[in-house]
């Protein structure tokens, strides 16, 4: 997502293969109950959006995962797509460049008009016709053309070969919307939103979001409450006070890692009522390095800081243990996940080898070292943890680190203009598969702007792994290609997240909203009575 957005307190699972062909199962076509207590949860991010042209987002998407549906979704535990909308989904020929969708019959949006095929084709031209800068039209490039043979008829062509087509369908930025109720060429701004979800919102504003049930969703899902309010907190004091008196039944999504911790120890006692969910996550953060640095951009340099980084000190005193040690850019339970840096590098600082590494590129003496980062964006956990880095570093006698921190505008300005030598950048995944961990960093229009470019992973590697529908069958090429950015360098994975959220006792269910899809599943959630 998005990708880089706010990561809270750093919040995967095993990557099945994606079948030429997706129908049937997980498709019980029962309406949504929607029994149960209504629940309150609150969170520090912001809904940036209400309109899916424009959300790209955590906040937003949670919103868009439960008022919209999408073609297919990614099942509770699961990160194959699932049908939702659709009654069947597949690649059609040869190749991963036609895509056809059948829809349900009797779909309804909540405002009681019909969803048909029409509606589709209307929401994925909107997103690119509209091309908003905080959008996902950036996940469809590959799109050409949608066509719509009949009302229940979604035909897709790729200009390019894209076997992960049908994950990004199966995201928010596959949300499908009223062709009456939007504009075509413009963003909807009034707040409102109307979808085929579980969930019908109610009312939105700054303060918080209310939704009720949706009696027109017809999908597999079957809500487990009556209703869900959404209060947005300004700091985390503020959301833990929540939870620990009540106010609030979940708290997700911006307690600091301390505070998580606590709460955690307190709940193993049965002090405040609360228990600690603990789920995956394959939210993930990077070092990166701009190569044309006069510093940076020597690989002595890069292979010192590698031999030297201690991640299990670092996730230990600065996380709390909220995340987990990285060792490639491919996260653990992602489809063609290894240890590349691990193997080459090593776990602990090697200051021996460090000082090898810059001797070989010709420097001496103490090598003095900018480390930047934002406190704005990636969590809490970034200034304090680029502290930790910098202080290791200066721990071998090797370097002369020291860190400065900006505001999001200055940071993003700063990278995009190439004044960072090294950096921090955090990412949420838009969807659970290896192609998210490595083309956005290193194909043609990096995200990352550290002028890093490798032949074979932009000419062979992922070429090759786009047009490959059994995804199971791409563990090679991307074993391959975290191997070369291993010697490379262009970046040092740091820590892989994990996802949290707080509940009061009589909550259940949050374990089914806490996985490597990032769907965060409000139907899941029930509530007892005497809660």
């Amino acid at each position: 997502m998005k990708r880089d957005q706010w990561l809270s307190a750093p919040i995967g699972a095993g990557l099945a293969t994606v079948l030429l062909a997706v129908a049937g199962c997980g498709t019980d076509t029962s309406e949504s109950s929607g029994h149960g207590e209504p629940v309150v949860m609150g969170m520090t991010d912001k809904v940036v959006a209400t309109d899916p042209a424009s959300g790209y987002d955590p906040g937003s998407w949670l919103l868009f995962n439960n008022v919209f549906q999408s073609l297919l979704s990614f099942p509770k535990g699961g990160t194959t797509p699932e049908p939702e909308a659709a009654e069947s989904c597949g690649f059609t020929g040869s190749d991963s460049k036609v895509y056809r969708c059948t829809l349900k019959e009797g779909l309804t949006f909540s405002n009681g008009d019909q969803l048909t095929a029409q509606d589709v084709k209307f929401s994925f031209d909107r997103i690119k016709r509209i091309k908003d800068k905080n959008g996902p039209a950036v996940m469809f490039a590959a799109l050409d053309d949608v066509q719509t043979p009949d009302d229940r008829t979604v035909v897709f062509h790729l200009k390019t070969p894209d076997a992960t087509f049908p994950m990004k369908i199966a995201s928010g930025a596959g949300s499908i919307v009223d062709h009456t109720a939007y504009p075509a060429d413009r963003l909807r701004t009034d707040g409102k939103a109307i979808g085929s979800g579980v969930y019908a919102l109610d009312s939105y504003s700054p303060q918080q979001a209310k939704f009720s049930v949706n009696t027109s969703y017809k999908g597999p899902a079957k809500a487990k409450n009556s209703g869900m309010t959404l209060k947005f907190f300004t700091n985390r004091d503020q959301l833990k006070k929540a939870v620990q008196s009540g106010s609030i039944d979940v708290a997700y999504r911006g307690l600091a890692m301390k505070d998580i911790a606590a709460l955690d120890r307190a709940s193993l006692h049965q002090q405040h009522g609360t228990q600690v969910v603990e789920g995956g996550s394959a939210e993930v953060m990077h070092l990166v390095f701009n190569l044309k640095d006069p510093v940076a951009g020597k690989l002595g340099v890069r292979k010192a800081i590698a031999y030297l980084l201690d991640r299990s000190t670092l996730v230990r005193d600065v996380y709390q243990r909220t995340a987990e040690p990285l060792y490639s850019v491919v996260p653990a339970g992602i489809t063609g996940h290894n240890t590349a840096f691990f193997n080459t590098y090593g776990d602990r600082p090697q200051p021996d080898k460090a000082a090898a590494a810059l001797r070989d590129a010709g420097l001496q003496g103490k090598v003095p070292l900018t480390l930047w980062a934002t406190p704005d964006r990636f969590g809490p956990g970034t200034v304090p943890a680029v502290q930790e880095i910098a202080g290791q570093l200066n721990a071998s006698g090797l370097f002369e680190a020291k860190v400065r921190s900006v505001p999001t505008d200055a940071y993003d300005e700063g990278m995009a203009a190439g004044r960072f030598g090294v950096y921090v950048k955090g990412w949420i995944p838009d969807y659970p598969d290896p192609d998210n961990f490595t083309q956005p960093f290193f194909g043609k229009d990096s995200v990352l702007g550290n002028h890093y470019s490798s032949p074979e992973i932009t000419g062979r590697l992922l070429p090759e792994t786009a047009d490959q529908p059994n995804r199971g069958a791409t563990k090679t090429a991307f074993r391959e290609l975290q191997d070369i950015v291993a010697k490379d360098l262009p970046v040092i994975p740091i820590w892989q997240g994990k996802q949290y959220a707080v509940a009061r006792q009589g909550i259940a269910g949050l374990e089914w909203t806490l996985d490597s899809s990032t769907v965060f599943r409000f139907w899941e959630i029930s509530k007892s009575a005497d809660a």
